[in-house]
Formats: C-alpha cells, structure tokens, sequence
C-alpha cells in the first residue's frame, strides 16, 4: 500500500490480541486500509469480526499490538494516552453507538468541551454547529430531554466541534428510523464533500448505499474489493439487509 498526499487515514498491518488467562483472542489480523480527503467508505462484517476494534485503533483509543496508524501523516498509535488525545482532539471526530454525550451537560456544552481541550480555536461555533444539525433551538437541553434521532444528530455535533480531517462512526443509525438515518447519513456524506475522511462501520445497507467504497472485514481480515465488485457488494448488502 502506497501512501498518497491525499490519504489521510491511514493503517498499515493493524494487529490487536486480547488474552484472558491461557486464552488469546485475535481481534485484528493484519489490516490494512486508507482513506483519502473526501471519501466516505464503509466497513461491513459480520458481528464479532473486528469492526469496533478497528474503529477504536483508528481512533487511537485503542493501541494495536502491532501496526501504526497515522493521520495526515502523523503516526497516532504507539503514544502515550495523554499524546493520542490531544491528536485525537485536533484531527479525528469520533461518533460511537453510545453518543458522546456527557449527561449533566447540556448540547452546547457538550460541544464546547472538545472544542476547549483541542488545543486551537474552533471553525465553527457550537451554537451554529448545533443549527447545522438543526437542535440550535436545543442548545440548553440535557440530553436525557432528547429523543433518539435528536441524541444521533447531537452526537454528531460533538464528533464534528472541532472540523476534524477524520470521521470515523460507529453504527451511528443502528437505532434509528429510516427518516432520521437518512438524515445523519446525508450530514456524514456532506461533511465528506467538504474534504473530510469519513469512515462509518455498519451493518446499515443504507449506509454502504452512499459510501464510494466498501471494506469487508471478517474474522480479523480486511478485504477492500475492486470498483466494480465494490459496486456488486453495496447491492448485495443492501438485498441481505433490506
């Protein structure tokens, strides 16, 4: 895999063992992938082949047992926690299935916190990130005053604070109901064309519909098929799924 100035994502020979006594489980077995500045791909697998593991080594939330991941060529893994923050803080929004809501917070503050940790002044105000979203009028609310789709879409807000070169989504409409998943997904897509890197791990056939790329991972092993197979799997997720 040959880097590009326009890969800004990227991880070369990802691998994360777990051990429980005698017992070792292998979560990742050597993947590889990119992402270049306005690309949303998708990564598909069955439950259990590693796809949150992924994500959380893309995020640096998670370190890799071997393999590097780097973003906009700085190399993320294999730093001490408080270093991967701060990158993670500047260069990566990050939309898991639990939200990245804190409770006691309200939406504008919950947006402002990473825009205060950053480390540089924020693109876009929180007030107006959250009008984006269409919650501006929810700016005071405390999350558990939300419905689900206006958590999804406050998540969202949160993963985007601080105008990341990097989205990655976990499941992010798992819960959702179709209205509101086209929604979110059409926020996500939006975001690509302004030049971000989106990466969404789902079971969604809707979501591998509006990615220009599909990686299939399972049992740890990452494929990244050829346009036009690529094109024949969006089809036949979305005739399994939907």
């Amino acid at each position: 895999m040959t880097a590009s100035s326009e890969d800004v994502l990227t991880a070369r020979e990802l691998y994360r063992f777990y051990r429980a006594g005698e017992e070792e489980t292998l979560a990742l077995r050597g993947v590889s992938l990119t992402v270049r500045r306005g690309e949303t791909v998708a990564v598909v697998g069955p439950s259990g082949a590693g796809k949150s593991t992924l994500l959380a080594c893309l995020a640096g939330l998670d370190e890799p047992s071997g393999g590097e991941v780097r973003v906009n060529g700085v190399r993320i893994s294999h730093r001490p926690e408080t270093e991967r923050a701060r990158l993670r803080a500047q260069h990566i929004g990050v939309l898991l299935q639990s939200r990245n809501l804190l409770a006691h917070l309200s939406l504008r503050d919950n947006v402002r916190l990473p825009q205060r940790t950053g480390g540089r002044r924020p693109a876009i105000p929180a007030r107006k990130l959250l009008d984006q979203v269409g919650l501006g009028e929810r700016a005071h609310a405390l999350p558990r005053q939300l419905s689900g789709g206006e958590l999804a879409r406050a998540g969202l807000a949160v993963a985007l604070a601080n105008a990341p070169d990097v989205l990655l989504a976990d499941e992010p409409t798992g819960e959702l109901d179709g209205a509101t998943e086209r929604l979110v997904l059409t926020m996500l897509r939006e975001r690509a064309t302004q030049g971000c890197a989106v990466l969404i791990v789902t079971h969604s056939a809707e979501a591998v519909r509006i990615a220009d790329r599909v990686i299939e991972l399972d049992d740890g092993r990452a494929t990244d098929p050829p346009a036009t197979a690529d094109r024949a799997l969006r089809q036949e997720t979305h005739d399994v799924i939907g």
